[in-house]
């Protein structure tokens, strides 16, 4: 049993740019309607090395004293 979606030619022309050759759209479909889990977000949250927020917060604090001083040239 199959069932019919409409949609426009603009998505449609999306779904085309994201599908693999080798699959078809109802394929393609399941695979980006995956659900995701809170775990999942969690786990995917995970790939940070430790301590890249102080990395983030020095590089930050470098560029804004490196923008002051261009600044006051």
């Amino acid at each position: 049993m199959s069932t019919s979606i409409r949609i426009s030619e603009e998505t449609k022309a999306k779904l085309e740019a994201v599908k693999q050759d080798d699959e078809t759209f109802d394929e393609l479909l399941d695979r980006l309607a995956i659900t995701r889990t809170e775990e999942d977000v969690r786990e995917m949250a995970g790939f940070a090395e430790e301590g890249i927020e102080e990395h983030m917060k020095q590089t930050n604090e470098e560029l804004s004293d490196s923008l002051d001083e261009n600044s006051r040239r």
